[in-house]
């Protein structure tokens, strides 16, 4: 017996879809998304409004996958999938800007301490 898409869950799934495409664009619009974290959330965007969409795809792709009972959970592992490749991406640009926030503390630090030394030969000098 297979299942199909239930209509209502197509249409939710789709405005769910278009509402985040719309404050992804929104947010690249008013510059608080940079264009290079925001394919990440448009690429997931769109494949999750196809999804929606495409029923008959959606039902064709959870019968591949072995989901027999309830199809729509198809569309729901796809978003926890992008979710958990969004997460591991921040994970990894919050890593790198970790390291980066330590080197430029202790290129600081040690611009301070020669700008103290400068401070200190040039305060002997004038005695």
């Amino acid at each position: 017996m297979t299942h199909t898409t239930p209509l209502s869950v197509s249409i939710i799934a789709s405005i769910g879809a278009l509402a985040m495409l719309g404050v992804v664009f929104e947010l690249i619009r008013r510059r608080h998304l940079r264009e290079r974290y925001s394919l990440i959330w448009l690429l997931t965007g769109v494949v999750l409004l196809v999804l929606a969409v495409w029923r008959q795809g959606l039902n064709t792709i959870a019968g591949w996958l072995g989901v027999k009972g309830y199809p729509p959970s198809v569309f729901f592992a796809a978003l926890l999938f992008f979710v958990l490749v969004m997460l591991l991406h921040y994970s990894i640009v919050i890593s790198r800007l970790s390291d980066q926030n330590a080197t430029l503390a202790q290129r600081l630090a040690l611009l301070e301490e020669e700008q103290r030394h400068r401070s200190a030969r040039g305060a002997e000098s004038e005695k």
